[in-house]
């Protein structure tokens, strides 16, 4: 319990920071929304332009990247912040944080929980609603579990990789940009079909690292469409399966970078 009401204190503390400055703060928060939008609304335009890509209709591309949008709202509504843990290595923060009897990792998250972001998750969710209501989906119970699930182990795989590559900081003050090659670019392929992609780019990000099960395999599945690239059926309900793996990864990662740390400087 006392944890409890310490985590509470970290979280209101940030609340009461965000909201110090309503305006600021409710004007952030509609904003916010872009990013996500614009994903969407790209993947729209690319379709104005054919009638399909890699063989998918505009319908089949909008679950794609409306999944895709579900499980990074949510990973970076969650996570997202993590990067900053560059800046706390530096400035010899960090070692506020690992004085205190708690989860270090829990602290950085509420210590910088990225509120304004919030709107994003609706509005992904939203989008997942139109994406279901314009494709024919045949629902059987393995497919109404795997809508419920997909999402959520996608927001598990993108939190992982927020960590593993925030992590790198513990050796590599500047990494930032390393890592954003794969949170934030991670989050644009996983918007389009993976057929678009080809040779080993593909098969380093989609099959290698695991991107392709984020949405594209989730959305094959509840489409009920064979794989082009010739992967089994099964292949679309393994998203828990590579999301627990990216986590036991980054669980490791982020052990191993709070031992070597030695406090800023080192």
């Amino acid at each position: 319990m006392a944890e409890l009401r310490a985590y509470a204190a970290l979280l209101g503390g940030q609340w009461r920071s965000v909201t110090s400055y309503r305006a600021s703060f409710a004007v952030e928060m509609v904003t916010n929304i872009g990013g996500t939008a614009l994903d969407v609304f790209a993947v729209v335009v690319i379709f104005q332009a054919t009638t399909t890509v890699a063989g998918f209709s505009l319908p089949e591309g909008v679950l794609i990247v409306s999944l895709s949008s579900c499980a990074f709202a949510l990973a970076d509504f969650a996570v997202g912040n993590i990067d900053r843990l560059k800046t706390y290595v530096r400035t010899g923060t960090m070692d506020a944080v690992l004085v205190r009897p708690l989860s270090a990792l829990v602290q950085l998250i509420l210590m910088d929980l990225p509120v304004r972001k919030a709107l994003r998750l609706p509005f992904s969710f939203a989008v997942l609603a139109v994406a279901l209501r314009i494709n024919h989906v045949d629902w059987t119970p393995a497919r109404v579990a795997l809508l419920v699930v997909a999402p959520l182990a996608g927001a598990v795989f993108f939190s992982s990789i927020f960590v593993l590559s925030a992590s790198l900081a513990f050796w590599w003050v500047d990494s930032g940009e390393v890592g954003s090659a794969f949170t934030y670019g991670g989050r644009d392929f996983t918007a389009y079909p993976t057929p678009v992609y080809s040779g080993w780019f593909r098969a380093v990000f989609a099959y290698g690292l695991g991107f392709g099960f984020v949405a594209y395999q989730p959305a094959l599945a509840l489409l009920g469409r064979a794989d082009p690239l010739g992967l089994p059926t099964w292949a679309g309900f393994a998203s828990p399966v590579v999301a627990l793996l990216a986590a036991g990864l980054a669980a490791a990662v982020w052990r191993t970078g709070i031992r070597h740390y030695r406090s800023t400087g080192s």
